[in-house]
């Protein structure tokens, strides 16, 4: 059943959910009041926020919440991935009314990358990074759910076996990778394909999903379902990884990233490498200037389109409907 609401706010309602992408994103209610009620995250924005008023079936808890949303705000993701990190981050730091858990339910991890010719590996493990450096290991990250992150691992070294690599390889080992096809003199080449795929460098991240594809293929028509099964979870796993992601980093920079768009400031607040906060205000040109020319040239676009966003759901013909 929807939510029954007046003619004028149902039909602002309305406008606002059609203005909204078919996009990854995180959404905010807010009351007449202005206060935060909820904050979710959707695969696609519009149908996600729609459905709140096209029928709650198992959230009929929700209700009184919908009934006294006035606005809706959004941030449009590149990623699932990254709305994820979005919603995670900011109910890590404030957790409206309607929300019940703080940071959600994923478990926030990293991928190592060790190239060091003893023991050359590649493995997952819980932030924070550990300091200082070791010369020879990479981290990369983080990444939402420990258990795609393992599995994206598989993936990658099902294709390029780095372990097999090692100077120490004794036994069973060294069998193992002579029956593969593998030497010492393989690792840089390994550790370099799997760095920049980790890198999100695209001819790399093509090259691994291709040999993927490949065996999970070989192994359906060989009636082998059940690996040809666990190498396309590994492709899921692979994509989640690779796929674009800005609301959390590793480093811990401190920076504020703007966009400005129909007299509406849209402000992405980064504090030790995590959008801390999300603000929307209303905001003449001349005085988003400053913001605009301090955002990092690698942000200004994001912000620029969120800007957007913003400026079309808070649109002066949507205010009587609020």
């Amino acid at each position: 059943m929807g939510t029954t609401l007046g003619p004028a706010r149902n039909a602002g309602i309305s406008a606002m959910i059609a203005r909204l992408p078919a996009a990854p994103g995180v959404y905010r209610f807010r009351d007449a009041a202005g206060d935060v009620l909820y904050i979710g995250r959707a695969t696609s924005l519009r149908s996600r926020v729609g459905s709140y008023w096209s029928g709650l079936r198992d959230r009929a808890h929700l209700a009184p919440m919908v009934a006294r949303v006035a606005r809706i705000e959004a941030v449009a993701c590149d990623s699932v991935h990254e709305a994820a990190w979005l919603e995670r981050t900011l109910l890590t730091r404030v957790l409206p009314r309607w929300n019940k858990t703080p940071g959600g339910q994923e478990v926030p991890v990293c991928v190592v990358l060790d190239s060091r010719p003893a023991r050359p590996r590649l493995s997952v493990t819980h932030l924070p990074v550990p300091e200082p450096p070791v010369a020879g290991v990479e981290y990369f990250g983080p990444y939402l759910g420990g258990r795609r992150a393992r599995l994206a691992v598989h993936g990658l070294t099902r294709c390029l076996p780095l372990g097999y690599t090692g100077a120490r390889l004794r036994g069973a080992e060294l069998d193992m990778a002579r029956a593969r096809g593998v030497a010492e003199a393989d690792r840089a080449a390994f550790a370099g394909t799997i760095g920049a795929a980790l890198r999100r460098e695209p001819e790399a991240i093509a090259r691994v999903r291709a040999h993927l594809e490949l065996l999970r293929d070989q192994a359906a028509r060989a009636l082998a379902f059940e690996l040809a099964a666990q190498v396309n979870q590994e492709l899921t796993a692979l994509d989640w990884v690779t796929c674009p992601q800005r609301a959390s980093m590793l480093t811990a920079a401190d920076f504020t990233a703007c966009g400005w768009s129909g007299g509406i400031l849209t402000a992405f607040v980064i504090r030790g490498g995590q959008v801390a906060a999300w603000t929307q205000d209303r905001c003449p040109e001349a005085a988003a200037a400053p913001f605009l020319a301090a955002t990092p040239p690698g942000w200004a676009a994001w912000a620029h389109r969120n800007a957007i966003l913003a400026a079309a759901l808070n649109h002066p013909a949507l205010d009587a409907g609020s």
